[in-house]
C-alpha cells in the first residue's frame, strides 16, 4: 500500500510544501559533506598552523620529560596541571580557530542556516518500535549503511597506501629522535589527510546528489495533495469560477446601463454590436460604450431601440471597433473616417447641426 502511495507522487512539490519541510528541517543535507570538511580544515591548520602546534606539543613533552623524579606533591601536581592544558589548549588553536567557520559553513552552504526548532519537540512516532524498524530496512537506511562500509575500506585502503609509501621510514622509528619522531608521524598523518580527503570527497558528493534526489522524492505530491493545496492557498476552483462569473454579470449589467447614452449602435447586423458616443467638447474621439457578440450583441440592440438610440449596420465598422477597442476606450485613428461618416448620419437623422 505504501508502495502504491509513493508511486501516485508524480506531482512537483510545490513552494508551500517545499516552505513546511524547511521549517521541519527537511532540506538535503549530507553528513559526509560536512565530514569532508572537517578533514580540509584539518589538513589546512595542520599545513598553517603545523609547526607551531609542534612546538607547542614538544614544550608539552619536555615539561614531562623534565620533572623531577622525586615525584608529586599537590601543589606541585596542580602546577604541571595548568601548564599541560594550557600548553594543549595553546597547540590546538590554530586546529579549532579553522575547524568552527569550516564546520559552520559547510552547514549554512547545505541548509542556507536553517534552524529548525520543530526537530526538537519530543514526538511519539520516532519511538514507535515498529516504525523504528521500519526505518532500519528503509532506503536510506541501508544507503548509510553502505556508506558506512565505504567509508571504512576508503579509509583502510589509503592508510594502507601512505604506510606502504613510507614502510622504510615508518621501520627506523624505533631507533629514531623525538623530534624526528614527531616530524615522520606529522608527515604521515598529513598525507594520510590529504589522500583520504580526496577519496571521501567523491564519496560526498555522491551522497549529497542522492540526498538531493531522496529529499524530492519525498516531497513529491500526489494529485489529490496538490488539489488540496492549491485550494487551501488560492481557493476553491469552484468558488473563484463562481466569483468569476459574478463579476462578468455585474460588469455586463453596467455596460448595459451605459447603452442608453449612446448617440449610435453600429451592427453585423447580426453577430456584433458596438454602442458609440461622442461629446465634441469633452472627448478626444468617439469612445465604446458597449460592446457585444452573439446574444449579448442582440441584447445591446433591443436595449438601444428601447431607449431610441440610432442602430445603424456596418458589418466592417462593427467588426473593427469590436475587434480593436475595449469597452470605454477611444476609437483608434485609422477608424476616425468611418465613424465620423455614421455619426453625421445619425445626426442628420435627429436634426443635429455638425
Amino acid at each position: 500500500m505504501a508502495e502504491e502511495t509513493l508511486q501516485e507522487k508524480t506531482e512537483e512539490p510545490t513552494p508551500r510544501r517545499r516552505e513546511e519541510a524547511r521549517k521541519r528541517g527537511q532540506v538535503a543535507k549530507s553528513r559526509e559533506v560536512a565530514a569532508v570538511a572537517v578533514l580540509s580544515g584539518s589538513l589546512l591548520s595542520l599545513v598553517m598552523g603545523g609547526s607551531y602546534m609542534l612546538g607547542q606539543l614538544f614544550s608539552l613533552w619536555r615539561v614531562f620529560l623534565g620533572f623531577p623524579e622525586r615525584g608529586l606533591d599537590q601543589r606541585s601536581a596542580q602546577g604541571l596541571l595548568e601548564l599541560a592544558v594550557k600548553l594543549g589548549l595553546k597547540a590546538l588553536l590554530p586546529l579549532w580557530a579553522i575547524l568552527l567557520p569550516v564546520a559552520f559553513l559547510s552547514f549554512y552552504l547545505q541548509t542556507g542556516g536553517l534552524a529548525a526548532w520543530e526537530t526538537l519537540v519530543p514526538k511519539a512516532e520516532r519511538i514507535d518500535p515498529i516504525k523504528g524498524f521500519k526505518r532500519l530496512f528503509s532506503l536510506p537506511s541501508l544507503v548509510e549503511l553502505l556508506k558506512s562500509v565505504l567509508k571504512l575500506l576508503l579509509i583502510s585502503y589509503v592508510a594502507y597506501l601512505v604506510v606502504d609509501s613510507e614502510k622504510e621510514r615508518v621501520l627506523l622509528l624505533a631507533r629514531a629522535e623525538v623530534p624526528e619522531l614527531g616530524r615522520v608521524l606529522f608527515v604521515l598523518a598529513r598525507n594520510l589527510f590529504f589522500k583520504t580527503l580526496l577519496a571521501l570527497a567523491v564519496l560526498a558528493i555522491l551522497d549529497f546528489l542522492f540526498q538531493r534526489w531522496e529529499t524530492e522524492r519525498q516531497l513529491r505530491m500526489t494529485k489529490e495533495e496538490l488539489k488540496e493545496e492549491l485550494k487551501q492557498t488560492e481557493g476553491d476552483p469552484w468558488v473563484k469560477s463562481k466569483i468569476r462569473q459574478i463579476q462578468r454579470a455585474m460588469a455586463q449589467k453596467r455596460m448595459m446601463a451605459e447603452v442608453p447614452k449612446a448617440d449610435v449602435v453600429i451592427t453585423n447586423p447580426v453577430h456584433y454590436a458596438v454602442a458609440l458616443k461622442y461629446e465634441l467638447k469633452e472627448m478626444p474621439a468617439p469612445q465604446v460604450l458597449a460592446k457585444g457578440k452573439g446574444h449579448l450583441a442582440q441584447r445591446i440592440k433591443e436595449i438601444a431601440e428601447e431607449a431610441g438610440v440610432p442602430v445603424v449596420e456596418n458589418p466592417p465598422l462593427a467588426q473593427a471597433l469590436y475587434r480593436d477597442v475595449e469597452v470605454g476606450g477611444f476609437i483608434p485613428q485609422e477608424l476616425y473616417q468611418a465613424v465620423a461618416e455614421v455619426l453625421a448620419y445619425v445626426y442628420r437623422l435627429k436634426g443635429k447641426v455638425n
